[in-house]
């Protein structure tokens, strides 16, 4: 059957209120910059429900990239019909007949918001369904559990047919709550992390802290990729890369070697913090999954917050290790994640850091020496790039070696 239209529903939008435009207009970005690859889309919003219409794009691959995007509770691949009880029933059998093959069953579900249309809801389900067992051979009714549930929404404008009902991803539209910083490690919890904060509408920068020559391009370039990932929700994601070595390695040569990871974790922060300013942003997100490793733990965390008054945002904090690596195979990050390229965080890491850190502690050892400097440098330093999703063809090439 050629569809041609995408029928989008909404979900968390359409409890709001006065400001729900704002989500609508946020949700047609998203799904605009998603669909940049097909160019002759066009997108149709109102209040309660949105349209792609196709124009003879592939509606298959259309679908792939609108389940996921957040803001998005169903879809369904479509037909507009004009509000005429003849043509709907020869549109109606067409797509009956473009699902059917022998021993499937079949249902009318009627809907009309238009209660001025000639027929109601139960002369629908009577029209359509005995016109279809009277052309269609073989084929019976089941209103419990049918193979094609034919569904019939009359509206004031048009009518519309469909036949699927397709699982969205849910929650709100990237941006609708602001915009946040990420610190992307490369690791399995960020990218979780991240894919769990778009999801509550924020829009996501990326920053990445690179310590040439511990680190290797092969781990920048594995970030990269998880920032590709990542941006399928959005059509695009901007990835700050930091250069940390200078910093990395003065903390080596300054600070007692159990509370290295401590003052790292710290500068850090100060510099996403100092990026977020720039990009105005209003909060950080990390991967912290509590009592993880040691730098993970409420002590640490305490010890490190100090540096900002931003809020910073845990999506993770209380999840269970195994729950995580299962949404990041759901998300498509973890075998990108588990790519054996060390990150600065993985580097240095002292035998026996301090899991209880104290505040006072820190603040004294980082006292003796003057970071401002370098961390000012790794700020005016900062690479930032605009990443986009793997093209289909890119990934079947690479699914090659």
């Amino acid at each position: 059957m050629e569809y041609d239209r995408i029928l989008i529903r909404y979900g968390e939008i359409s409890t709001k209120g006065r400001n729900r435009n704002k989500f609508v207009d946020k949700l047609r970005k998203s799904i605009r910059l998603a669909l940049s690859p097909f160019p002759k889309i066009k997108i149709e919003a109102s209040r309660d429900r949105m349209y792609v219409l196709l124009n003879g794009e592939n509606h298959e691959e259309i679908i792939v990239a609108l389940k996921k995007i957040f803001g998005i509770q169903s879809l369904s691949p479509a037909i507009k019909v004009e509000r005429d009880i003849e043509k709907m029933k020869e549109a109606a059998l067409t797509l009956v007949n473009s699902l059917y093959e022998k021993g499937k069953t079949f249902k009318i579900t009627a809907k009309r918001s238009d209660k001025g249309f000639e027929l109601d809801t139960d002369g629908i389900n009577q029209t359509f369904g005995e016109h279809i067992l009277k052309n269609i051979d073989g084929i019976t009714v089941d209103v419990k559990n049918p193979d094609i549930n034919l569904k019939i929404e009359v509206r004031k404008e048009a009518v519309y047919l469909s036949s699927e009902n397709i699982q969205g991803a849910g929650g709100l539209p990237v941006g609708s709550s602001g915009k946040a910083m990420l610190m992307l490690s490369g690791g399995i919890d960020s990218p979780v992390a991240a894919y769990m904060a778009m999801k509550r509408g924020l829009e996501i920068e990326a920053v990445h802290f690179f310590s040439p020559p511990f680190t290797s391009e092969r781990a920048k370039e594995k970030v990269i990729d998880l920032s590709k990932r990542l941006a399928e929700v959005y059509g695009s994601m901007t990835v700050h890369i930091v250069p940390f070595t200078d910093v990395q390695q003065a903390i080596r040569e300054q600070i007692p070697e159990n509370y290295t990871m401590t003052t790292t974790r710290r500068f850090m922060l100060r510099i996403t913090d100092e990026i977020m300013k720039k990009r105005e942003g209003l909060a950080i997100i990390t991967g912290e999954n509590l009592g993880q490793v040691a730098s993970q733990t409420l002590e640490s965390m305490y010890a490190i917050n100090e540096v900002t008054n931003t809020p910073i945002l845990r999506p993770l904090l209380t999840m269970d290790k195994n729950d995580i690596i299962k949404i990041a195979k759901e998300i498509d990050t973890y075998d990108i994640s588990i790519r054996p390229f060390e990150d600065c965080c993985t580097i240095f890491v002292p035998a026996s850091p301090k899991t209880k850190p104290r505040r006072e502690k820190v603040q004294h050892y980082e006292s003796f020496f003057d970071f401002d400097p370098l961390i000012t440098e790794a700020v005016e330093e900062t690479e930032t790039i605009t990443v986009k999703p793997e093209s289909k063809e890119t990934k079947e090439f690479e699914d090659l070696f």
